[in-house]
């Protein structure tokens, strides 16, 4: 089946419709991206396939409320951010945050490390910590502010931060590019 030939509103009124045939070339246009996506805050990739399960099914059940406002794309990495973010909390991974402040909120950039090797940087960022490696994607992948990683995590704006340092800080050393 070639995924070319179905534009993108005739694959989303098919979902709408709850047509199969429409959801498997939705899940096969998105998941090699969104799979990416879950293994980024999972680390491991049995709970990343675990994720992205779980968020295609929420995707196939609230697909009737798609507006078009964005792209569908946009919607359903949407739906996977805030599912593994999800997942991570009932796994009670993000709770330990509130008492993990381990630097300064005054030397939190939004910066990415800079010539790095995609897959060098997701092998290394896979091994973070739980919370470090989720405020990470959120500020520097995602492109989320620290005050919206507060609300989405329930913490403070200075343990995002904090997180966040704590991620870049361990990434620099590990890649010998510490200032």
């Amino acid at each position: 089946m070639s995924l070319e030939l179905y534009n993108e509103e005739e694959v989303l009124r098919g979902c709408q419709q709850e047509n199969r045939r429409y959801q498997e070339i939705l899940y096969r246009r998105f998941a090699p991206k969104m799979y990416g996506i879950c293994l980024s805050y999972a680390g491991d990739r049995p709970l990343a396939q675990d994720m992205l399960q779980e968020a295609f099914i929420k995707v196939f059940r609230s697909i009737k409320d798609f507006r078009g406002d964005g792209s569908l794309e946009g919607w359903v990495r949407r739906i996977v951010v805030r599912t593994a973010i999800d997942h991570l909390r009932q796994r009670q991974s993000l709770d330990k945050l509130e008492t993990e402040e381990f630097y300064s909120e005054s030397h939190t950039q939004n910066e990415a490390l800079p010539n790095l090797q995609m897959g060098e940087m997701i092998s290394r960022i896979n091994k973070l910590p739980d919370g470090a490696r989720v405020v990470f994607n959120l500020f520097a992948v995602e492109g989320y502010t620290h005050r919206e990683i507060a609300e989405e995590l329930n913490i403070s704006e200075g343990t995002s931060k904090s997180q966040y340092n704590r991620a870049r800080n361990l990434l620099k050393g590990w890649l010998g590019k510490v200032d």
